[in-house]
């Protein structure tokens, strides 16, 4: 239940927030939610929302293929949801741009993978299998003003390392990620 969970607290936090909401029920992919603002520019954005238990940094979203695939618009937004396990603690959420979240899923699985100081042959899982840890996500908590704008246009919030790890041949940014023709400064 965790991932309808997750959708429904990103649908009430939205709301909270002035936005209009419609869960779209896995109907159309890469978006759970879309949304609308009630004021000003009326601007729509399409929101994935991935959700996991736990408030640790050791909590990870699972970050497949289809998290990997570069944004079509400048409207697409991941919200990655930590659920506490009780009612009295709030959840948290990391308000990504789907780009950002692509960068990231590849960045840590590929260095994890092709890390040299790991045992040969230790680590072998593909990059499917990718998940990303909370605190890669930390300078994205509650950001959701950064929905207010362009998601090609949101500032880079991922770790610093990051930038360093994404020019390096053995881990690389993923095939068609437009970071390929120029890592933005972060």
């Amino acid at each position: 239940m965790s991932k309808s969970a997750g959708e429904h607290w990103t649908c009430a936090a939205l709301s909270l927030l002035g936005w209009g909401v419609a869960l779209t029920r896995d109907g159309l992919e890469r978006t759970d939610i879309l949304a609308v603002q009630t004021t000003g520019v009326r601007r729509m954005i399409e929101v994935q929302v991935k959700a996991a238990r736990g408030l640790g940094d050791k909590v990870s979203w699972p970050l497949g293929p289809n998290a990997q695939l570069p944004s079509i618009s400048d409207r697409e937004w991941f919200v990655l949801v930590m659920l506490p396990d009780n009612l009295v603690t709030s959840p948290r959420a990391f308000v990504v741009p789907r780009d950002h979240v692509a960068a990231a899923a590849w960045i840590s699985h590929m260095n994890w993978l092709t890390d040299p100081s790991a045992e040969p042959g230790k680590r072998n899982a593909p990059v499917e299998r990718a998940r990303v840890l909370a605190p890669v996500w930390s300078r994205y908590e509650n950001r959701w003003d950064l929905l207010d704008a362009s998601a090609r246009e949101a500032p880079v919030l991922l770790p610093p390392e990051y930038r360093d790890l994404a020019q390096e041949p053995r881990v690389g940014l993923p095939p068609q990620h437009p970071w390929h023709s120029g890592i933005p400064k972060w």
